[in-house]
């Protein structure tokens, strides 16, 4: 990921190919690692990065 640091659903979802609304949901059921920071969901680069590694690893089946 280029950008270290706090990241904000839009930077995510750029990041991810996706659409903003999937990553707000994924944020509220607890699917993607996200804190909530007054009214916005903020990201950690590094735990999106993990969290990706960790699905990309099971999609392949190991």
């Amino acid at each position: 990921m280029e950008q270290d640091g706090i990241l904000s659903v839009r930077q995510v979802a750029e990041y991810l190919q996706l659409k903003a609304s999937t990553v707000y949901t994924w944020a509220q059921e607890g699917k993607i690692p996200a804190t909530k920071v007054g009214r916005s969901w903020k990201f950690t680069s590094e735990d999106i990065e993990r969290w990706l590694e960790q699905h990309l690893t099971d999609a392949e089946g190991g």
